[in-house]
């Protein structure tokens, strides 16, 4: 019984929250697990796992490193990821990118759902490059529509996105460098209930949950794999 008491013990003195209304029933809150990486620096991590390389659902998890164990806090919920499953992403296919990638900022339509991360309240000037003739392919830009420098048809305005992008935080998938042609514009965003271009999508109130946990001092990072 002593176990059941000393985890959330541990969450409670770091400040970190648990959200036990999100846990699949007869599963733990706080249970823990031998992930697969240390992760480098990162102290949280965002699990998205796949039950095979076409499935467009996954699994989305939220972990928080306590002396040196990983503590679930939020999950497993399910995420809707796109159309062509996980793997190598690209411009011309729907991948949700396979790998290991930081989480360094956030945007939405509307105004910030509590978030640490730097967050950017965007309207129908703010843009994803998406043109992979553009310098600023895979990076954010502000112009006017029809002013900017850039192909905006192979663009994504943020602000005409509708309630998907509510909320949202960058996945840093192939930005530093960005290689033109790899894939771009890919986000932990709000779900539409259906698979995805790329993104990794969950409902809303999951996804203000994960928002509000990210802590920039603890290098979060997004691992998205195939069980």
């Amino acid at each position: 019984m002593a176990k059941r008491f000393l985890l959330p013990l541990a969450l409670a003195v770091l400040g970190v929250t648990t959200f036990a209304a999100a846990v699949v029933p007869g599963e733990a809150a706080a249970d823990t697990t031998p992930l697969s990486s240390s992760y480098g620096t990162a102290d949280q991590v965002v699990t998205v796992v796949g039950a095979s390389p076409s499935a467009t659902t996954a699994k989305l998890s939220a972990w928080q490193r306590v002396d040196g164990q990983w503590v679930r806090v939020l999950g497993p919920v399910t995420a809707n990821v796109g159309t062509d499953g996980i793997g190598q992403a690209s411009e011309s296919t729907s991948h949700t990118p396979a790998g290991v990638w930081t989480l360094t900022e956030a945007f939405g339509i509307q105004p910030n759902n509590g978030t640490r991360l730097p967050y950017r309240q965007v309207t129908t000037s703010d843009w994803w490059v998406s043109d992979v003739k553009s310098p600023y392919y895979n990076t954010y830009y502000h112009c006017a529509p029809g002013t900017c420098p850039f192909n905006e048809a192979a663009g994504e305005d943020l602000g005409k996105a509708g309630p998907v992008y509510n909320h949202a935080t960058v996945i840093d998938y192939n930005r530093n460098p960005a290689v033109p042609g790899n894939g771009s514009a890919f986000f932990l965003h709000v779900s539409s209930g259906r698979p995805t271009a790329g993104c990794v999508a969950i409902p809303s109130g999951d996804l203000d949950a994960v928002m509000r946990w990210l802590d920039p001092a603890q290098h979060p990072v997004i691992d998205i794999k195939v069980a």
